[in-house]
Formats: structure tokens, C-alpha cells, sequence
């Protein structure tokens, strides 16, 4: 049996990297799957890698107006919704003297200020009994070399699900944090990798993780889909490390 079948689910940044990949395992376990994006061509091109159905709309996460939107479309489209991922999220590795003010506003507009207002507005058409999932990092515990400011807007993160897990306690409604350690995505290029240096890159990196890999996107699909369904149904307020041991070492 689908473990998401009727469920609707929202992944914003659904257009790649574990987004994308959550999206897509949603959508094969049942789910009529709705995605957002910056970019309307990739955002397009997602859907049809998505298939089932799948939705998808592009704007700016850290606009509340646009999360209104989408919380419009989704109830005209399909009704209440039961599973909202807050997935979209930028990282800009910069020593704490070097960050400028655009560089500071611009993470924190769309790790954290884009996440509480996506919350915000999707609580209202959100079913009694449903799943908030929200991506935050290993780096909100683990000290990364020029991790400073994203650090701390994922950290917000951990916040907000703690509090929204009372907050929302009385609709049964669970709230998680899903935080991935480093993952084998797009992600690594828009870092600036270049693409002859990414094998030494990612063996440096794995160098620091307890398993000795980095993770894979379908990883982290996997776990999203656990905080998603039913099989997670006692669990609400927790940060669900899928790090491959990285915070240990």
C-alpha cells in the first residue's frame, strides 16, 4: 500500500538537489506532490521529472506574498493540505569579517524569514493531523569554516520547530527538522567547485563523516518520507540527523 496516498504534499525548492528527490518519492508513494521554485523553467522541467501529476510554481521564498499564493492555489486545486516540506535554502561560505550586509540579508530571508512565513501561511490550510517537515543542517551544530550566518539561520530553524510543535500540538499536527550533512547534489557547484576538483573535494569531505561518504539525495528522500507518513506518527518536535555520523567526529 502507497504510504501517502490522497495525502497532498508541498516541497518548496522542490525543483532540485533533496528537494527534488523528496518530491519525487512522495509523488511514487501516492502523494499529489506541489513544488516551488525561484526559476520557472527548472521548476517546470522538475515536474516532469516528477510525473504523477505533480504541480509546480515558481516565486520567491522569502515573500510572504508569495507563500499566500501558493496556499491559494493549493486549496482551489486540490483542497486541504497534508504535508508542507520547507526544503528551499541558500548557502554562501564566507568568513564572519567578510559578510556583507546583502549577503548576511539575503540567508536569512530565505533560510529562515522564508520558512517562518511559509509556516505561517500554510497553518491555516494545513489538515488537522499532518506533517511539517523543515530542512536544516548539520551546520546548526557543527562548527563549519565560513558557516557563520547560515549556521544561524538554520539554527532559527530548530527554534521555530520546537516551538511549533506546541504550538500545534492541539491539531496533531508534528513538526520535525530534517538536517543533512553534506550530500551529493548541485548543491557542491554552486559552492564554486569546479568540476576537476570535485572528486578531491568531496574525498576531503568524506574524510570528516563516520560512514566515509557523503549521502545521496535518495537518502534524505527516504527520511523525508518517514517524518511524512504515518510511520513516524508519535514523533513531533525532534531534529532528525541523516549525516552519515558527521556530528560525531
Amino acid at each position: 500500500m502507497q504510504k501517502l496516498r490522497d495525502k497532498v504534499a508541498l516541497v518548496t525548492g522542490g525543483n532540485s538537489g533533496i528537494g527534488l528527490a523528496a518530491a519525487k518519492a512522495f509523488a511514487a508513494e501516492g502523494a499529489q506532490v506541489v513544488i516551488t521554485g525561484r526559476r520557472r523553467t527548472v521548476v517546470d522541467q522538475a515536474v516532469q521529472e516528477i510525473g504523477f501529476g505533480a504541480l509546480g510554481i515558481d516565486g520567491d521564498v522569502a515573500d510572504p506574498a508569495h507563500h499566500a499564493h501558493v496556499a491559494e492555489e493549493v486549496t482551489r486545486r486540490f483542497g486541504p493540505l497534508d504535508i508542507y516540506m520547507a526544503n528551499a535554502g541558500v548557502n554562501q561560505i564566507t568568513h564572519s569579517a567578510d559578510v556583507s550586509e546583502a549577503e548576511y540579508d539575503m540567508q536569512f530571508g530565505i533560510n529562515a524569514r522564508g520558512v517562518f512565513f511559509g509556516v505561517q501561511k500554510m497553518v491555516p490550510i494545513l489538515r488537522d493531523g499532518g506533517a511539517i517537515i523543515l530542512v536544516g543542517s548539520l551546520a546548526s551544530e557543527k562548527v563549519l569554516d565560513g558557516h557563520a550566518v547560515y549556521a544561524g539561520s538554520k539554527a532559527a530553524i530548530g527554534a521555530f520547530a520546537r516551538s511549533w510543535a506546541i504550538e500545534l500540538k492541539d491539531r496533531g499536527i508534528r513538526v520535525n527538522v530534517l538536517s543533512p550533512g553534506p550530500v551529493d547534489t548541485a548543491i557542491l557547484e554552486k559552492l564554486g567547485v569546479p568540476p576537476e576538483e570535485r572528486a578531491s573535494f568531496t574525498a576531503a569531505m568524506a574524510a570528516g563523516i563516520a560512514l566515509g561518504r557523503l549521502g545521496g539525495p535518495d537518502e534524505l528522500a527516504r527520511a523525508a518520507l518517514f517524518l511524512a507518513s504515518d510511520a513516524s506518527s508519535f514523533v513531533t518536535g525532534i531534529n532528525l540527523r541523516v549525516d552519515g555520523g558527521m556530528a560525531l567526529l
